[in-house]
């Protein structure tokens, strides 16, 4: 394989406001050929960079050397640009993707491909980052190109040590392909991890799930909870037809809602949403639906208008956000952006519980 299929251009971030691009060049040039440096500025957001060199190993010798370097007394966060125009895309539509939650944040990429790069071939591996920050959001994607080596990785890293924490591992909602039996629009309105996640307090641990009419017990529910982390508590309210799961952590949490909602539990669909941080496990079952529970901006509250997070369902965006660069774009797969509309159940499904909502938000119409 050429030197041109090789990337040559970094992503630095972190980067202190008073830098300049000559002081960046010079500052990199010390590790190789520098064909050229862009600085990005946003107002709010520290700055951040692409380094393009003249050769792969020089870049691959400056990503090594200079990630996590000090440079005017910040911490550079140092990454692999990708350049569509020189580097081949990979198809992974088709590889197995593996949910790995509750992350420490000092793992790096490396750290997570080394750990699972024994079960068979990874074509991709990523750590989901704050797009300002860069810190670690506490989970990461893992792909695999046989279905078999994913599920051996699921198997044998769930419950292992990496770093300073215990990881939960199981599949990405993209991976295995939902059944063919499952209908396009239920497909269609399944969220993502990034959308739940980011609908909720950083501390909620609740989930509700509801949409049952019959067989609902806490023996169901920790059965097919269980799987996303460890459970603290349960409380199912038979005659209402729902339940509230509260988790450990958030992103055990947030697994379960992107996992389960929308799917079938003992043939019945059921509807899984962010309890209310501090009343999901109360008396008050009703009143402990998360406030993103909406009524549609300018709609009565009819048995089957529902919101989501404060976002109203219709299709969700791509698998990518980056950094512009001229043609390059620093890659936070998995990271996306929900896109606002409203979504509304099949005519006659009645809910379990009222929409409840505390303070009405208003979205544009699509």
């Amino acid at each position: 394989m050429s030197d041109e299929s090789h990337p040559k251009t970094l992503y630095v971030g972190n980067l202190d406001s008073s830098v300049s691009e000559d002081l960046l060049c010079t500052l990199f040039s010390q590790i190789g050929p520098v064909k050229g440096c862009k600085i990005i500025r946003e107002p709010g957001n520290d700055p951040y960079a692409f380094v393009e060199f003249t050769n792969h190993q020089s870049a691959s010798t400056a990503l090594a050397a200079m990630n996590k370097r000090l440079f005017l007394d910040k911490e550079m966060k140092v990454n692999w640009a990708t350049s569509p125009g020189n580097q081949p895309k990979q198809d992974t539509s088709n590889h197995h993707h593996i949910f790995v939650g509750d992350l420490s944040p000092e793992i790096e990429t490396e750290t997570l491909r080394e750990a699972f790069a024994p079960f068979g071939e990874i074509s991709n591996c990523r750590i989901v980052r704050d797009p300002q920050t860069l810190k670690s959001k506490g989970y990461a994607f893992v792909s695999f190109v046989k279905k078999a080596e994913a599920e051996n990785a699921i198997q044998a890293m769930n419950g292992q040590w990496l770093g300073s924490r215990s990881i939960r591992t199981n599949w990405s909602t993209r991976k295995p392909p939902p059944p063919k039996t499952e209908r396009p629009s239920q497909r269609a309105k399944q969220p993502t991890f990034d959308e739940v996640y980011n609908q909720s307090s950083p501390t909620n641990c609740t989930v509700y799930c509801g949409g049952f009419t019959n067989g609902l017990t806490e023996e169901l529910m920790q059965k097919t909870f269980s799987q996303f982390g460890v459970i603290q508590d349960i409380r199912v309210f038979k005659d209402k037809g729902y339940a509230f799961i509260k988790f450990a952590t958030k992103e055990s949490a947030t697994h379960a809602i992107e996992t389960v909602h929308n799917t079938e539990i003992n043939g019945q669909m059921v509807k899984c949403f962010w309890g209310k941080e501090n009343g999901g496990m109360g008396a008050d079952p009703a009143a402990a639906m998360t406030a993103g529970a909406a009524v549609a901006p300018g709609a009565q509250a009819q048995p089957y208008s529902y919101g989501y997070g404060g976002y109203w369902y219709q299709g969700y965006g791509g698998y990518m956000q980056g950094y512009p660069y001229q043609q390059y774009q620093y890659q936070q797969q998995y990271c996306m952006m929900p896109q606002q509309g409203q979504w509304t159940a099949q005519p006659g499904q009645q809910p379990n519980v009222p929409v409840m909502y505390s303070t009405v938000q208003k979205y544009p119409s699509q």
